[in-house]
């Protein structure tokens, strides 16, 4: 095998969670140029028809499921198609997530289950439904869609932090205990991505001024700026390659240097 082939994704079928958009639409679209066969979910039909769309315009073929990644029977029967119709996993990224910013004496209890549920429990059951096949197949790669909140804390994001700090711990746990099948699980920590998402977050106010949180992440970030999704294709695809093969249970963060900065002094 030469050097570039290492990198190489030809034959392997891809299963990318919320990939109809966004930061999984990003990883996914890479793995198919790398020559992956696509496969992703999403909540509704709508946004799975939009994925779709969005992927043929790129001249991907894609394969999209409406499947709650919460409802563990629900994901057993979209993994059990995938493999009877498509054809065996080789490669899942839990990307699927959300976010409820409310500070945690306000936040309900339901709120924060919510969170947990589709930020920690999900990517738990999508991987149990995909590693029996992976140790049949002698090795598979799981890619868990951490965050900064990995790492640091901050104002109202409380059960996304829990959630997301948990999601590391058992991106290591997967590897501990599945590395001897040849199934190699890390995960990928994004900075602060441009995404319609954080959209609101970029929009100058109406005195011109930069929006608040705008200020800040930059400030914090030494590459003085907000990152693509485009550029977490690279780090994705090393970790879904044979080129990471004695890469497990790390976190990859992609943050402009955030993790290694204290910050802008003011003034």
């Amino acid at each position: 095998m030469s050097f570039m082939d290492q990198f190489s994704l030809e034959g392997k079928i891809a299963l990318v969670t919320g990939a109809s958009y966004g930061i999984g639409f990003a990883i996914a679209s890479a793995y198919a140029n790398a020559g992956a066969t696509i496969v992703f979910n999403d909540i509704k039909q709508e946004l799975v028809d939009k994925g779709l769309a969005a992927y043929e315009e790129l001249g991907i073929k894609a394969y999209g499921y409406v499947c709650d990644v919460t409802d563990e029977a629900a994901v057993q029967a979209m993994v059990a198609d995938i493999e009877k119709n498509i054809g065996k996993i080789n490669i899942l990224v839990n990307n699927a997530g959300i976010i409820k910013r409310i500070p945690m004496h306000e936040m309900s209890a339901e709120q924060f289950r919510q969170v947990i549920d589709v930020d920690l429990n999900a990517p738990f059951i999508v991987s149990k439904a995909v590693i029996p096949s992976m140790i049949e197949n002698g090795g598979g790669k799981i890619i868990n869609i951490c965050s900064m909140m990995s790492e640091l804390g901050r104002e109202t994001v409380s059960a996304y932090a829990a959630a997301k700090g948990g999601l590391k711990m058992l991106t290591r746990n997967i590897c501990s205990e599945y590395g001897q099948y040849n199934i190699q699980c890390n995960g990928i920590g994004p900075g602060y991505i441009e995404t319609p998402q954080t959209a609101p977050l970029r929009e100058p106010q109406a005195d011109g001024s930069m929006h608040p949180f705008d200020a800040f992440i930059r400030a914090k970030t030494p590459a003085n700026r907000w990152l693509q999704a485009e550029e977490l294709q690279g780090p994705a695809v090393f970790l879904a390659s044979s080129a990471s093969d004695a890469v497990n249970g790390h976190i990859l963060y992609v943050d402009g240097g955030i993790l290694a900065y204290i910050g802008r002094q003011p003034g």
